[in-house]
């Protein structure tokens, strides 16, 4: 995307220096903000994020006279014409006719002037009530560590579900998918993943093949009763009912809050769900989530497992010995400490900041 303006925008500044601090990488930070990762790298190597909102320059710059300037009007009379000519054929040409620049200069003007098709319009792909479910897992970075949101999306009704975790693991994914079924009340016929290890083990599509599912995972699809589908990897519009909350989740909840551990994360994330993402008016469907859900899609939904899944492939969960023993044994309980800025400590502590 060479043809983007250097100098970034007020918003989009912010923003920038909110995804560094919270770890995502260029990849991600590109996708986040619609542009290309060399772009990302450019305002990073400028200095841009260090400029005072003040400095910003809205305006483009005065044009420079080049030596293309006199055969502009004789590359798009060409262009109109013959849309595929190439640069290197129409640089023949204006040579011919006595341009005497560089090839640079006019790949860069024809990449601005050829004509393009119009792009077909994006034909959303819907679900009936009860039938799908979409799946992610986003990583975020907290004064006390990186913890991971897991997102849990209704398909017809939009309707969200989230929560916070240490990990990202099977034992995680399927007891959390259990607390998400339990918070819609039923389960859907098929859930969407992304090809995590958790429920892919290898994707044989390159090679003509099939993805290669985790025996232990299908195992507790079944007791709950849906068919697990996993989308090709960086196809967000395949699973974007789901990709789309994820940067709702980065601007709406985390973004330009302060949050006083695990528990207090998770205690504002409910919140938020409750309050704010369930209840808007959905720009997609034009209705609020927890309406369209209560009215059609509540009761499409299959019903609960009678009991969480017991796994026997899994190693069991590590439970704390009683202190008493600990103390016997001689071995020291670890401590779990979350940091945390100083002023949060003053606000729980009524104190001044």
């Amino acid at each position: 995307m060479s043809g983007e303006a250097p100098v970034i925008g007020w918003e989009r500044r912010v923003l920038l220096r909110h995804y560094l601090e919270q770890g995502l990488t260029v990849t991600e930070m590109a996708r986040e903000l619609g542009i290309s990762r060399q772009t990302v790298y450019r305002w990073l190597r400028s200095g841009e994020l260090d400029r005072d909102v003040g400095d910003v320059r809205y305006g483009p710059r005065p044009p420079v006279p080049t030596k293309l300037d006199p055969y502009k009007g004789i590359i798009r009379e060409r262009l109109d014409a013959y849309p595929e000519l190439t640069a290197v054929r129409l640089l023949a040409e204006i040579r011919a006719a006595g341009y005497l620049g560089g090839y640079t200069q006019l790949k860069e003007y024809v990449r601005t002037v050829r004509p393009r098709p119009p792009e077909e319009p994006e034909v959303r792909f819907e679900t009936a009530p009860g039938v799908q479910a979409q799946v992610d897992f986003a990583h975020f970075r907290f004064p006390w560590g990186r913890r991971y949101a897991l997102l849990v999306v209704l398909g017809f009704s939009r309707l969200l579900w989230l929560r916070f975790y240490r990990r990202q693991d099977m034992r995680t994914l399927i007891r959390k998918l259990e607390a998400a079924f339990g918070f819609f009340g039923g389960v859907p016929r098929e859930v969407l993943f992304d090809p995590m290890k958790s429920v892919i083990l290898r994707d044989l599509w390159p090679e003509g093949g099939r993805l290669i599912e985790n025996a232990e995972f299908l195992r507790f699809c079944a007791d709950w009763g849906f068919r697990p589908r996993a989308c090709r990897p960086y196809r967000a519009k395949t699973k974007g009912k789901v990709e789309r909350p994820i940067r709702y989740v980065r601007r709406s909840l985390v973004y330009g809050r302060e949050f006083a551990g695990d528990a207090d994360l998770n205690a504002q994330a409910e919140w938020w769900l409750g309050r704010v993402a369930n209840v808007r008016v959905h720009g997609t469907t034009g209705e609020r989530p927890t309406c369209r859900f209560e009215r059609e899609e509540r009761a499409a939904l299959g019903p609960l497992a009678h009991r969480p899944y017991h796994s026997l492939a899994l190693p069991a969960e590590v439970r704390s010995e009683p202190r008493a023993r600990r103390l016997a044994s001689g071995s020291v309980p670890p401590v779990d400490v979350e940091r945390r800025p100083l002023a949060v400590y003053a606000r729980i502590a009524g104190g001044v900041r």
